[in-house]
């Protein structure tokens, strides 16, 4: 039977390569696997991972109204139900308006 004490060098092994490969990337992913199921979450010794994108940091709205105020914080889908509301409204009361919004969008 494999103790976390096995695993635990396994890992160390591993992180110890020099020059990693998909071999080591996959083995080292099992042998996290295998130690989370037999440990104790609260006693398990994970490394930071950090990960790499090639994407810009995810931006926040903020034009310093009070609208942009308001939603900081807020899903996504909760402020797109409201403005969904918000523009069914305005197809009603000003068809001009609503559809100079969606010419925008």
């Amino acid at each position: 039977m494999i103790t976390e004490q096995d695993l635990r060098e396994a890992i160390a092994e591993c992180q110890g390569q020099r020059n990693p490969n998909a071999s080591t990337a996959i083995k080292l992913a099992s042998f996290f696997t295998i130690l989370d199921h037999i440990t104790d979450d609260s006693k398990l010794d994970k490394p930071q991972t950090q990960q790499y994108s090639f994407a810009p940091p995810p931006t926040v709205y903020d034009s310093g109204t009070d609208f942009s105020d308001r939603i900081q914080g807020m899903d996504m889908n909760d402020v797109l139900a409201v403005m969904d509301e918000l523009m069914t409204t305005l197809s009603v009361v000003n068809p001009r308006l609503y559809d100079a919004v969606l010419r925008k969008l």
